[in-house]
């Protein structure tokens, strides 16, 4: 036999689950700090320049 489940709890903690999924891609997305944020945007930055400066001919305007 069937096991009876509450169909109001049922619905509730699959909208935790939701949530909790959502929490889970929020923090992966916004939880860098600043430090990790400015020495990403360094190494960006040093690589660019470094491309720039092994160019073989200047950019045109």
């Amino acid at each position: 036999m069937a096991d009876v489940i509450n169909l109001r709890q049922a619905r509730k903690e699959k909208a935790r689950r939701a949530r909790d999924g959502e929490a889970a891609a929020n923090r992966t997305r916004f939880g860098r700090t600043k430090a990790e944020k400015v020495a990403d945007k360094d190494a960006d930055e040093r690589s660019r320049r470094a491309l720039e400066s092994k160019r073989l001919e200047p950019e045109k305007p």
